[in-house]
């Protein structure tokens, strides 16, 4: 039933065989080593470690759930002793300027005693080898050891000795996940069996190549994870495909105090509004700390929550009721959050294969029963969605951040980043490699501090085609005109994998870019292109027009609201779009505003006037312009 839906992958395998001999190499050979000492088949490890890490040892440092090393031995209260503590930022998660701010939204405090076992396996890993734990996070091949040596336990509990073909060790990999239910450990099962019958082939983030041969022919005996003793999850009420393991886990719709309610808002899509956006966010708390803020009606909300260790999915609300999630009540009302778990902060946090997989075989669903493009101006990021007002621009979140693979989740989806024009486009899509391109990072511990290197999808972007030159600079984010930073949660000169920009010049090496109003370098060399051509229609000022405003919301004309309704300005952000440039555009929209301030749901209405709006890609952040003030520049 949990069959894992199988996304073509960049990387080609080779010819089926049931067991491979390890290529030389460091890791393949620690791999194969491991494999012989505790009797675990070497592709039921390589297809393991693929699902937890895609083979990488990520510096020893933790994934956003506190994994290490290729195999993902997890140590949370290690982990979350280290993490720096961080703050995404000060916004309202409503966006609603017609109602309070929302309070009470400072960063929950972590449980850190009586973490589930789940979230301490590098610790039963280091009883069962005897290697330090220390050794486990930061050696790749003790790592490997610790992973096989929990398998092999694993094996043993379900009353099976160790050795034999591959087949034969469906429930120990499904016990290795840590899911406390049926479906998730059978779907993670299902995945790393899917690695094994395909094969995988990578270069490492340590720079080393290693393989998995596919083994096309492998069957795996299904009926031992019934004898794992895990509960079944209630599904029930979901809306999910049956490609991910689900269960319901609701928001709670209560009235409380004066006229207050929480911590969603009732309504009917698509019948009342289109959903356009899926909004990717990272949730700052651990998995149980999430649940239960969701499940708090002073809190706020989002539709579904993904676990990292497994990818296991809960959600929370009906797809029809709109989410408090964004910042941006113009997003909020058309959108669909999902909820990503990470406590770590550190730019060198990562995560896990699993978790990738889940999630966009979510959205892949979610987009396809909504209609939403699979481009970068829908699927968007938190740290993508526009401040409403000049004053809420600066406390707008940043996650899930720079580290977010978005080339991996789109190729996950189905929708690569690849040229869809020449050299000379008129447009460029950011794609920079991700394991190859290391920006240097600060203020993740202490400000001005060096983060530790990682792979990043964003690039950076400057005042000239030089690399010394200062950084472009971002007005709303700094009001006073100060200067962008290199800091980790610095948007203010960053363009992320993916995102589309019309090119203003190219000179040597580098390529500019329009962006918040300005012209805007990046490096781009040939032989190692951070960016590559791409068709796309352009929008510029109409003629006559010096300039045209931005706006972070496309809200109606005046004249649409009908009485009863308190019409809501229409505000412009600080920033405005020159003549003479162009920004890519992913189409057009009308002004909407869903009025949703009682919690009686009879007095909800949707504002739909005949002002049109075009969403820009305009800085990190998308924008609206009105259509009355452009013209479409080219396709």
């Amino acid at each position: 039933m949990f069959a894992a839906l199988l996304l073509t992958l960049a990387s080609a395998a080779p010819s089926a065989t049931a067991e491979q001999a390890a290529p030389s190499g460091g890791l393949q050979r620690a791999f194969a080593d491991a494999a012989a000492e505790y009797r675990v088949p070497q592709s039921v490890l390589l297809g393991v470690s693929y699902l937890q890490s895609r083979w990488d040892g990520h510096g020893g440092a933790p994934s956003v759930t506190g994994g290490y090393g290729p195999m993902h031995l997890t140590d949370a209260a290690t982990a979350l002793a280290e993490a720096p503590h961080h703050s995404h930022g000060a916004e309202d998660p409503r966006g609603d300027t017609a109602r309070a701010p929302r309070t009470g939204q400072g960063d929950p405090p972590e449980e850190r005693a009586a973490l589930p076992a789940r979230l301490r396996t590098l610790e039963r890993a280091a009883d069962l080898t005897g290697i330090p734990a220390e050794r486990l996070r930061t050696d790749p091949a003790a790592n490997i050891r610790g992973g096989a040596a929990l398998l092999a336990d694993a094996q043993r509990r379900l009353g099976r000795a160790a050795g034999g073909g591959a087949a034969d060790w469906y429930g120990a990999v499904a016990r290795f996940s840590g899911a406390d239910d049926t479906a998730t450990a059978a779907a993670y099962a299902d995945d790393v069996f899917d690695v094994i019958r395909t094969g995988q082939s990578r270069t490492t983030d340590g720079g080393q190549r290693v393989s998995l041969r596919a083994d096309a022919g492998v069957r795996p005996d299904r009926s031992a994870v019934a004898r794992l003793g895990l509960r079944t999850a209630d599904r029930t009420l979901t809306e999910c495909p049956v490609t991910v393991a689900c269960e319901w886990i609701p928001a709670p719709y209560e009235q409380f105090g004066a006229g207050d309610y929480g911590n969603h808002d009732k309504a009917d899509r698509p019948a009342s509004q289109s959903v356009e956006y899926i909004v990717i966010h990272d949730t700052e708390a651990t998995w149980d700390t999430t649940l239960r803020l969701v499940q708090d009606p002073e809190y706020v909300s989002w539709h579904y929550s993904l676990r990292s260790s497994d990818g296991h999915v809960a959600q929370h609300l009906r797809l029809k009721d709109v989410g408090w999630h964004a910042g941006n009540w113009f997003v909020n009302a058309k959108s669909i959050g999902l909820e990503h778990e990470g406590f770590l902060v550190s730019p060198d946090a990562w995560y896990t294969e699993a978790m990738y997989r889940s999630s966009a075989r979510l959205v892949r669903h979610l987009a396809g029963r909504y209609g939403v493009p699979l481009d970068r101006q829908h699927i968007i990021g938190h740290d993508n969605v526009p401040g409403t007002l000049p004053s809420t621009i600066p406390g707008m979140h940043t996650d899930p951040g720079p580290f977010w693979d978005w080339a991996h989740y789109f190729t996950l989806l189905g929708r690569p980043f690849v040229a869809t024009a020449g050299p000379g486009a008129a447009a460029v899509t950011i794609r920079p490699d991700y394991d190859r391109h290391r920006p240097v990072y600060t203020g993740c511990v202490k400000p001005g501090d060096s983060c530790p290197p990682h792979g990043s999808g964003a690039v950076r972007l400057h005042t000239a085609p030089d690399a010394s030159a200062p950084l472009v600079k971002d007005i709303g984010l700094r009001p006073g005109g100060g200067d962008s930073t290199t800091g980790v949660n610095d948007t203010g000169a960053r363009a992320s994998t993916g995102q589309r920009y019309a090119v203003a010049e190219r000179r040597g090496d580098w390529t500019a870019v329009w962006y918040l109003g300005q012209k805007a370098w990046f490096h781009n060399p040939r032989t190692r292109p951070t960016a590559v051509g791409t068709r796309a229609v352009l929008v510029t000022p109409r003629e006559g027009l010096a300039e045209v405003p931005v706006y972070g919301r496309a809200y109606p004309e005046a004249s649409a609201y009908p009485p009863g309704v308190p019409v809501q300005a229409v505000t412009p952000l600080p920033y405005r779009l020159p003549a003479g440039q162009r920004y890519v555009t992913a189409g057009s929209t009308p002004g909407e505003y869903y009025r949703a301030t009682t919690f009686d749901t009879s007095q909800h209405t949707v504002v739909r006037g005949e002002e049109r709006y075009y969403e820009i890609q305009f800085g990190h952040r998308v924008a609206f312009v009105k259509a009355s003030d452009v013209r479409v520049a080219e396709r």
